[in-house]
């Protein structure tokens, strides 16, 4: 049976990220203690992919739990209390979706404006729509993220408003708490992480908190970090820039990754790899996480799965911990799962009519 693990005593759910894990964090007494809720993720294990590939101990870690569906909360938490401690009265970001939702919802909470760079066309409805209602200004940038960024960040050079992408130091500092979590919750690091890569901020993130812990001797090892990336938006395998990626995962549809050399670094450093799977491969996960682990995720997150499901044909992960993020949620993304083949079956208003349509026996 699934289960979920308990909670360590460095976690609790109504305190936020940065009072849980203030001594991890560049807080000062100046920074104000603002929190939507966000942390404290379930990590659960799974009912039936883990022991179909003979993994018995393998996790997903529900990024998608957080205030605005997607793990972006963790950094943005930190980087907008950063950004009022410093005097900001506007937030800016360049986004596939999931950054400029969070960056808006922080805004929106703390009184701040919100100012979103999107290649236009590039954001899924879930994550545009979120941006829209949370009040942020949308700008859609006629070309792709990575044009989105550079322009974000020429403007945030010239203009008193605070940059809040990845490329901000303290939305770094804020997402390494996830891998804090992980270790609360099993005890150690697991043996192998799978996480999805776009800008790679999030697994640069993740290493460097399994290194802090280590360095604190909160725990005895590290993981492997095992990225993937989408193979037409795979930058970092193919050693090149990618000019016009293309992926149905939009949040890692990214060509040239802001935190290119740090994810590297991250590979080698813990004897892992950066991978890319194929959008057939990522459908295939999305669907298996659906329907055999009650876990709705977006495409990107699949990308984890896909990339797990790879690594465990190629070699022998029995008997070890295996931890995949699941960065977003499904809804964030509802076109996605239009495409899914299904069934409607129409009956007439009657018991018997459902009883012949469905031959339960």
């Amino acid at each position: 049976m699934p289960t979920t693990l308990p909670r360590s005593n460095h976690s609790g759910s109504d305190r936020g990220v940065l009072e849980r894990y203030a001594d991890f964090l560049p807080l000062t007494s100046a920074t104000p203690r603002i929190s939507l809720g966000e942390g404290s993720t379930p990590l659960v294990r799974s009912a039936h992919i883990g022991p179909a590939i003979g993994i018995d101990q393998l996790y997903f870690k529900l990024e998608s739990s957080n205030p605005t569906g997607s793990f972006k909360d963790r950094g943005m938490v930190v980087a907008v209390a950063k950004a009022m401690e410093e005097g900001a009265k506007a937030v800016l970001c360049a986004s596939t979706g999931n950054t400029s939702a969070s960056a808006a919802a922080y805004a929106a909470y703390c009184g701040l404006a919100a100012y979103v760079f999107l290649p236009k066309g590039g954001a899924a409805a879930g994550k545009l729509a979120q941006s829209v209602a949370y009040g942020a200004q949308v700008v859609a940038i006629q070309g792709t993220f990575d044009d989105a960024l550079r322009l974000a960040r020429e403007f945030t050079d010239r203009h008193n408003v605070s940059l809040v992408n990845s490329v901000n130091a303290y939305r770094i500092q804020g997402q390494k708490t996830a891998a804090f979590e992980i270790i609360d919750a099993l005890g150690d690091a697991p043996d192998h992480l799978f996480i999805p890569v776009g800008n790679a901020g999030n697994i640069t993130a993740y290493w460097a908190g399994f290194k802090e812990y280590a360095e604190g001797r909160l725990s005895t090892r590290l993981p492997r970090m095992m990225g993937f990336q989408a193979a037409g938006a795979a930058p970092i395998v193919k050693g090149e820039i990618v000019e016009d990626p293309q992926t149905i995962a939009s949040a890692i549809r990214i060509g040239n990754p802001a935190s290119w050399k740090q994810a590297v670094a991250a590979r080698d450093d813990s004897h892992g790899a950066i991978d890319s799977v194929t959008d057939e491969e990522i459908m295939e996960a999305y669907q298996r996480m659906a329907r055999e682990e009650g876990i709705f995720c977006e495409p990107a997150s699949a990308a984890a799965v896909a990339g797990l499901l790879k690594a465990a044909a190629a070699r022998d992960l029995r008997g070890t911990t295996c931890v995949c993020i699941i960065t977003g949620a499904g809804l964030k993304d509802p076109d996605t799962a239009r495409t899914l083949p299904w069934h409607e079956i129409d009956v007439p208003p009657n018991l018997a009519a459902i009883e012949q349509a469905l031959p339960i026996t």
